[in-house]
């Protein structure tokens, strides 16, 4: 017993805590976009494809596939499966709902996620909601036998779980990391991109050799072992932790200081709604989250469309592309938050300059690249290359939008990134009908134009104005510890009353 307790000194409790992080971000994104795939193989179906006219000309290729001046685009292609399979015949309007029935209940509990987390702990909200979200998974192919509805159902509740991840572990960054590691902390949350590339990889050999029912069954018993693993190695803080040495307790406590007030069994605080809707960082904080999210929405949503129906370029082609955006952007967030992490440790500039100098690669470099995608002309790989490091340069979030409110209030800051969060989700909302809007009469260059620049005139516009209004200091109404003690104080005063009072009389 004495080995394994040593082993485990050997790796900081903190590093575990931000392996588990990471970990819990590939896992929810394995139960999160499998139903995209897996949709293809439970619905076959081989005639659903679409002829595109493009302005570009047809160039010649040795196979004549690469892109043409008129483009078949397959949006779906049919995956071998074993014999006895059970397939179902869904019209488009069912298989719709049961895509999106994660993404209703997702953009709900992500706004009350921080606050769950904050009243009860983020290691038992995230083992609570993982677990569910992994039995649910695991019971989908069942559920859609029964009926498509109740796969939406399912699909739902785990989407209502779900939403409570992300705020969740912002509230847990908040108790572990240390200002001059936050940034590695938060570059960790980022390990969904890792979850999709895998989940893509995984899923079709899965349904080509034992069937789509797999493709649910495996993230699912992954998602459960990890739920054990969590339990073991995650607390809500270095003083619940019971294997973590004294040195770096001390060292995490004392590098914190008095800015986050440690979970407690007996101690439940209510952020303070008021004071956070009423303050001016905070709403700079939500229109920098925004933003990135809009240009975010618009470079996962938009630019592959355009490079597929304005450039010719063959879909199938760039689906074996379409990791690459989302590798950058994990890639680039490491890289950017080793930078200010390091920054931060020699304190060479104030954190609010850190924030707002970082917000030029984090959302206007991003916003100046879309609007070069509408200038690139017939030039698809090009488009490709902007789009990955349009995403990429994104990765610098951890520095600007996705950290801030770890500054602005470290006691709740699981509250405001679920607040921010549930708003710039709506984004995803609403990216989809701009670019209906401007490219529903054509797909030519003309048409998409407007669409890249309304897309870069919120990224940039987010950012200009987090500059302008926002900051990284920690804001008055984040400190609970002496409001506490002056509601302890008048019941102490008033027994020394009556003890006083004889006396003067």
């Amino acid at each position: 017993m004495k080995f394994h307790i040593k082993a485990f000194d050997m790796v900081p409790a903190r590093f575990n805590v931000a392996i588990m992080m990471f970990f819990a971000t590939w896992v929810n994104y394995m139960m999160r976009v499998n139903m995209s795939v897996n949709i293809i193989a439970m619905v076959p179906d081989e005639s659903n494809t679409t002829s595109v006219k493009t302005e570009c000309e047809a160039i010649a290729t040795d196979d004549n596939s690469l892109y043409n001046s008129t483009v078949t685009m397959v949006t779906k292609r049919v995956l071998r499966q074993p014999d006895g399979v059970v397939t179902f015949d869904w019209t488009a309007q069912q298989q719709a709902y049961v895509i999106s029935g994660y993404f209703w209940g997702y953009a709900v509990t992500c706004l009350i996620g921080g606050t769950a987390a904050e009243l009860w702990g983020p290691r038992k909200i995230v083992f609570i909601t993982m677990l569910i979200s992994g039995i649910l998974t695991i019971f989908s192919p069942q559920a859609a036998k029964l009926h498509y509805m109740v796969l939406v159902g399912v699909r739902l509740i785990i989407g209502l779980a779900s939403g409570i991840l992300f705020p969740a572990l912002h509230a847990l960054v908040a108790h572990w990391a240390t200002p001059v590691e936050k940034g590695k902390f938060v570059s960790a949350l980022l390990g969904g991109a890792i979850g999709t590339v895998v989940t893509w990889s995984l899923t079709g050999p899965l349904i080509e050799n034992l069937g789509w029912e797999y493709a649910f069954y495996v993230p699912g018993a992954i998602a459960t072992f990890w739920c054990f693993i969590w339990w073991f190695l995650v607390y809500d803080s270095p003083i619940q932790h019971p294997r973590i040495s004294d040195s770096e307790k001390k060292y995490i406590l004392d590098s914190i200081g008095d800015k986050v007030s440690h979970i407690s069994k007996d101690k439940k605080i209510v952020p303070p709604f008021w004071k956070i809707f009423t303050s001016f960082p905070f709403l700079a904080m939500v229109i920098l989250h925004y933003g990135s999210n809009w240009g975010l929405y618009f470079v996962m949503t938009a630019a592959p469309k355009f490079v597929s129906s304005a450039l010719g370029f063959n879909l199938t082609a760039t689906g074996t592309l379409s990791s690459l955006p989302y590798l950058a952007r994990m890639i680039f967030s490491l890289i950017f938050g080793a930078i200010g992490d390091r920054l931060m440790k020699q304190n060479r500039v104030s954190t609010t300059f850190m924030r707002k100098f970082f917000c030029l690669f984090s959302h206007i470099v991003p916003g100046l690249l879309l609007i070069g995608l509408g200038y690139t002309g017939c030039a698809p790989i090009l488009s490709v290359a902007l789009i990955t490091f349009s995403m990429g340069s994104n990765g610098a979030a951890t520095l600007t939008n996705l950290v801030n409110h770890q500054d602005l209030a470290p006691n709740f800051a699981g509250t405001l990134y679920g607040i921010a969060n549930g708003i710039g989700n709506t984004a995803g909302f609403v990216t989809p009908l701009v670019t209906a809007h401007f490219t529903k009469n054509g797909n030519g260059f003309a048409e998409w134009r407007p669409v890249f620049m309304t897309g870069a005139s919120l990224y940039i516009g987010a950012a200009v104005y987090f500059i302008l209004f926002g900051t990284a200091e920690t804001q008055s109404w984040n400190y609970i510890a002496p409001v506490e003690e002056e509601e302890k104080r008048p019941s102490n005063n008033s027994n020394d009353t009556t003890v006083t009072i004889p006396v003067k009389t």
